[in-house]
């Protein structure tokens, strides 16, 4: 038996899920306009336990989500993660935010086996977090932030398929683009990485936890307060 606790924090969703033996049981969620992992993620985990039969001691391993996306939200998932499995001396797993993303999507939708998918995670502006995927899992190109603008799809020959909270931006700039698809409403989801940590567990592909960090892709660039201690009148 192999149960797992998957931590998902890369955005403004706060998941947590139980999946045994790849299959998820239980999944525990939210989404906040503000980023509310520092006080529902440990809420979360102990709810998930006492509305299950299980313990925390039942746990074989536990996954986080480990990027891109929040700075914020990687490092409360990840500190989360690393310091349980510490505590409970077991394995630390780890999957990419994307590919969570791109599971979920291929679970909820059916779509043609040449269509091209573009998971997309938020990271402000025209900007965005994603990687081209074709034949999903197997075909997967490398994560990049991206500044997506009308001619960015001009090279696919194929359906393209965006989502994620990325994705919801460009509506409006590819209204008329029939071969461009932006699916609406798709979220990152604990829910969604059962079948990918599982597998991870079974091919004993674990994370150092002393040294795991989350998979930032871009450096944390504070942005300045506007007011002015120097000037308060």
């Amino acid at each position: 038996m192999a149960l797992i606790l998957n931590i998902e924090t890369s955005t403004k969703v706060c998941s947590v899920s139980l999946a045994l033996n790849g299959k998820t049981i239980k999944t525990i969620e939210e989404e906040g306009q503000q980023y509310i992992h520092s006080e529902k993620l440990t809420l979360f985990i102990e709810q998930l336990f006492k509305t299950t039969e299980y313990k925390m001691q039942d746990l074989s391993a536990i996954a986080v989500s480990k990027g891109p996306g929040s700075y914020t939200g990687l490092r409360i998932g990840v500190s989360a993660a690393k310091g349980l499995c510490y505590a409970l001396k077991i394995p630390l797993l780890s999957v990419d935010s994307l590919e969570v993303l791109a599971n979920l999507f291929v679970k909820e939708y059916e779509v043609e086996a040449s269509s091209v998918l573009y998971p997309m995670i938020d990271a402000r502006r025209m900007e965005v977090f994603t990687k081209r995927i074709t034949n999903f899992p197997q075909e997967q190109e490398e994560i990049k932030a991206v500044i997506v603008d009308e001619h960015f799809f001009d090279n696919e020959h194929q359906p393209v398929y965006l989502f994620g909270d990325g994705a919801d931006k460009f509506q409006d700039l590819f209204v008329n683009n029939t071969q461009v698809n932006i699916i609406q409403n798709i979220r990152t989801s604990s829910s969604a990485m059962d079948a990918l940590t599982y597998r991870q567990f079974l091919e004993q592909k674990t994370e150092d936890i002393a040294y795991f960090e989350p998979f930032y892709l871009k450096d944390f660039i504070a942005i300045p307060s506007k007011k002015n201690p120097l000037n308060r009148k």
